[in-house]
């Protein structure tokens, strides 16, 4: 445009997905951790902490960190309201402390979607939304869930 002329900037939509093409993203975007994976402590039944806790407020959107089929959805004890979804390489994910999941056992989805809105059901001191990674969709077969995402190219 000429010289002094006004000028609009449209800004590019903002991507979920840390590394294009990776087929992964983060559950609540850019939200720090409080609590990490494995720190100890009697308040859990394993005695340790089986997932990390990202500090959100009640009422922020959580995604699908990959593609898979939704294995259960709803209230689920100490978890309060939670999802967990199967993934093509045979990985569960859970999202807990859910004020309301967005979807249902056997729903497929995609990298990205909403599946629930966080809260602070469950055994809870305050908002937050509880990750794990599990080898089943069962209690006791966690892994790392930071070490998981950073394996697919998502760096938490």
């Amino acid at each position: 445009p000429p010289a002094g002329a006004a000028r609009t900037v449209s800004a590019a939509p903002v991507a979920m997905a840390v590394t294009a093409g990776s087929g992964y993203t983060k559950p609540v975007g850019d939200a720090a951790i409080g609590t990490g994976y494995k720190v100890a402590g009697a308040m859990w039944s394993s005695g340790y902490h089986t997932g990390v806790d990202f500090l959100v407020d009640s009422g922020t959107p959580v995604h699908a960190v990959a593609a898979g089929t939704v294995f259960s959805a709803g209230a689920d004890g100490s978890y309060g309201n939670d999802v967990i979804i199967r993934h093509a390489d045979g990985k569960y994910t859970l999202y807990a402390h859910l004020t309301e999941p967005l979807v249902s056992a056997g729903q497929t989805v995609t990298e990205g979607q909403e599946i629930g809105i966080s809260g602070a059901t469950g055994n809870v001191t305050g908002p937050h939304m509880h990750f794990e990674v599990r080898t089943t969709p069962y209690y006791g077969s966690d892994i790392d869930p930071v070490a998981y995402l950073a394996s697919h190219g998502v760096v938490i």
